[in-house]
């Protein structure tokens, strides 16, 4: 779905009264490079991959703002998100203030709120409405995103020696409706790497959420170097801190859209198709051209036909493109 008539604000976008799910991307202006190698120049920009993965972490420590699943490429990157409103509300206004620090300077008066030294209402009723802003920018994509690509950035233009746009304007947003659009959200940003023809398996898929994934499981422990990913789990599917996908379940399903790939099983599907696909009632035809690069619309949402209607009704727009085609893969 699509609006051609106004730019829309952010705060229009993402709403977790629609989602708490979002697909962000954000890419390099012109022949920038954000990490790879630049084959006009011959120089190496594959460090700042780790750039990516290092402030995701930091950002991780700081946000109510899951990481879902993530693909680092050479001029772009991809995140799936997830808005943890609830964590962020319970929140002591100590915690908001100990995380909003990790990053930024406290004005003098919540330095003097913290010391118990506000000598009025008028005071500390100000302190608790800065304290009550951070916690909802602590829990606002627009900010998490903010400050990733504002520090990558800078730090890519300070080693470049220049200065300028460093992103192709501000990052775009996919609302992921129901849990179909986010399945196949997650396994069309983990098969980046394959669809670009740089590897041929899931697992040798570097700087990519499911290769995190299934290193961490054979190491049997999260790794504190990397974002933490929001669960897979199919056993804890009533929590909100997990994605009730089984973690197995959701390997089968990368690695045979993965394998789908190939020249030779062009629009073929395998007698052995993960059940996953029939529990979630994905067309596997249409589910595999999404697999495709560019197979997923460039729409503002993403989900079954009669929540993007709802969607579209919500925000005002109209219904004007892509329709038929989310319809086919979201029955």
């Amino acid at each position: 779905m699509e609006d051609h008539t106004m730019t829309r604000a952010r705060y229009e976008q993402i709403s977790t009264a629609d989602t708490p799910y979002y697909h962000c991307i954000a890419r390099c202006v012109r022949r920038a490079f954000l990490c790879g190698e630049d084959t006009f120049s011959g120089q190496s920009y594959e460090h700042r991959r780790q750039w990516i993965l290092d402030r995701l972490t930091t950002l991780d420590q700081m946000f109510a703002v899951d990481v879902c699943a993530y693909a680092i490429m050479s001029n772009h990157y991809h995140l799936v998100l997830y808005i943890n409103q609830t964590e962020a509300e319970s929140w002591s206004a100590d915690e908001v203030i100990r995380r909003w620090l990790l990053l930024f300077k406290a004005p003098v008066l919540i330095e003097r709120y913290q010391k118990n030294e506000c000598t009025s209402n008028a005071e500390r009723k100000k302190a608790i409405e800065i304290i009550e802003e951070w916690r909802q920018r602590l829990m606002d994509i627009s900010w998490f995103m903010r400050c990733l690509n504002e520090y990558i950035a800078r730090k890519s233009n300070e080693e470049d020696g220049c200065t300028g746009r460093f992103w192709e304007g501000r990052f775009k947003s996919q609302a992921l409706l129901d849990e179909q659009a986010l399945l196949t959200c997650m396994a069309y940003v983990d098969l980046n790497p394959v669809r670009a023809g740089l590897t041929d398996r899931p697992e040798h898929s570097d700087f990519t959420s499911v290769q995190q994934r299934i290193r961490e499981e054979a190491q049997g422990r999260d790794d504190g170097d990397l974002p933490k990913l929001k669960a897979l789990s199919a056993a804890q599917a009533d929590s909100e801190h997990v994605i009730a996908f089984d973690y197995a379940d959701y390997l089968t399903l990368v690695d045979w859209a993965g394998r789908c790939q190939r020249e030779d099983k062009h629009g073929f599907i395998p007698e052995g198709h993960p059940p996953i696909l029939q529990r979630l009632n994905i067309d596997a035809d249409a589910w595999l051209k999404a697999m495709r690069p560019k197979g997923i619309p460039r729409c503002r949402a993403v989900g079954q036909f009669r929540k993007l209607q709802q969607f579209a009704r919500d925000k005002g727009l109209a219904w004007v493109s892509s329709g038929q085609q989310l319809q086919a893969i979201f029955r």
